[in-house]
């Protein structure tokens, strides 16, 4: 499991990091909210691990941030602060949980595992990269600027990229996914509907871009 763990104190987050990495965890640890909201836009975690009281962007507003976003990762908020109030704010951003330092390392673990097994039990309606996020619900093709409902053939091309993002498709293992084994099409629809979707990617001012490679294939890869 992939945790990325946001926490300024760094004596406290070098003692978890490597109490959660004994406990078979990959961590990712960060120091500020950019940083922490920098690796989202790259990378997809297990769980998130946030405190609150952190520099650049504080983690209620960053949690703020990363729901608008599509991110549904479920997501632990640690704070000094015990007060219901400030319980109440990060549970109304989107957090999953909750706990107040210090805290027993017995106790976090348990709640690390239940916030892993709500994920385990979530099924991921949206699927992001970037700044771009994909509803496999509704199709929606989307950035915090602007959003296209794709046709069926682009959405399952643009699912496919997403899933398999920074790993070369070739033409024919999208041909296949999308349109069978025993479709009569030549592989240049394919490059077709590639292109209607990078002119969408561009319109939504995206920050990825489908790549392509001779004799290799399309890669979804950040700019």
């Amino acid at each position: 499991m992939r945790i990325l763990y946001a926490e300024d104190e760094k004596p406290l987050s070098e003692a978890v990091t490597d109490i959660l990495t004994f406990h078979k965890y990959t961590v990712d640890a960060v120091y500020d909210g950019e940083e922490a909201l920098a690796y989202l836009k790259l990378e997809q975690y297990d769980g998130i691990i946030l405190d609150i009281m952190m520099p650049k962007i504080n983690g209620v507003d960053l949690l703020k941030k990363i729901r608008a976003m599509g991110i549904t990762t479920p997501v632990l908020l640690l704070t000094a602060k015990s007060e219901i109030e400030d319980k109440i704010q990060g549970l109304d951003a989107g957090a999953d949980d909750y706990l107040a330092k210090p805290f027993a390392m017995g106790e976090f673990l348990a709640r690390v595992r239940a916030m892993l097994r709500r994920r385990d039990n979530y099924v991921h309606d949206i699927l992001t990269f970037g700044n771009v996020s994909l509803n496999t619900a509704n199709y929606e093709l989307f950035t915090e600027e602007k959003g296209y409902t794709l046709p069926k053939v682009e959405y399952q091309i643009m699912e496919l990229l997403m899933i398999n993002k920074r790993i070369y498709l070739s033409t024919e293992d999208i041909l296949t996914k999308v349109w069978g084994y025993e479709a009569d099409t030549d592989v240049g629809i394919v490059w077709v509907y590639i292109s209607y979707l990078r002119k969408k990617l561009s319109a939504m001012n995206a920050d990825v871009e489908i790549v392509a490679k001779r004799n290799i294939g399309y890669m979804l890869k950040t700019k």
